[in-house]
């Protein structure tokens, strides 16, 4: 039954992963265009109202695809004050909680959305500035999407926590005394 887990929680690993990728050259296009806005800002006293939006549609997949590939990196800001002093299994326990919580929370995220996405294409949805960017409904579907993400993530750590939880406890062998003081040297 581990392995199944550990099976599936790698298979999940390989989408957040290249989700991340993609997400990391949107931000390599992010600061492209954002140069270029300064450049022909502040260089040729000309800017436009299109490439101002753009950093904003290319800030979103950034942001909302990037919070499970920092989570599956374990890049984010954890408090481990606590945490640290617990024993294996309660931290397992921990893990898991925590994992099925954020399965709950994107999926309450994602059917919150989903109106909210289907609205902005229903109505073809555009800037309201002149020379803006259409298709308003790509911006606001990162966010179903970057929690979708999310969801597999926590799917994919829930497994993992399931894994350890059912696996047996390990205890390492002890050491002979002798090696216990020279390893203490």
């Amino acid at each position: 039954m581990t392995s199944m887990l550990e099976k599936c929680a790698r298979g999940l690993d390989v989408i957040v992963e290249a989700c991340g990728w993609v997400a990391a050259w949107t931000g390599f296009a992010l600061v492209l265009v954002m140069a270029g806005n300064v450049l022909m800002r502040y260089a040729f006293n000309t800017g436009s109202v299109a490439m101002q939006e753009l950093e904003w549609h290319l800030m979103s997949p950034l942001t909302l695809l990037c919070i499970a590939y920092t989570i599956k990196h374990e890049g984010h800001v954890r408090v481990d004050i606590l945490f640290a002093r617990l024993p294996p299994r309660v931290q397992q326990g921990i893990d898991l909680f925590s994992a099925l919580a954020v399965v709950a929370l994107s999926v309450i995220i994602i059917l919150l959305s989903w109106r909210y996405v289907a609205q902005s294409y229903r109505i073809s949805e555009g800037s309201p500035d002149p020379g803006g960017l259409p298709y308003r409904f790509i911006l606001k579907a990162m966010i179903p999407a970057g929690f979708a993400l999310l969801l597999l993530q926590s799917l994919s750590a829930t497994a993992r926590a399931l894994a350890a939880l059912l696996s047996p406890v390990r205890i390492p062998p002890a050491q002979p005394p002798e090696q216990v003081s020279a390893n203490a040297l």
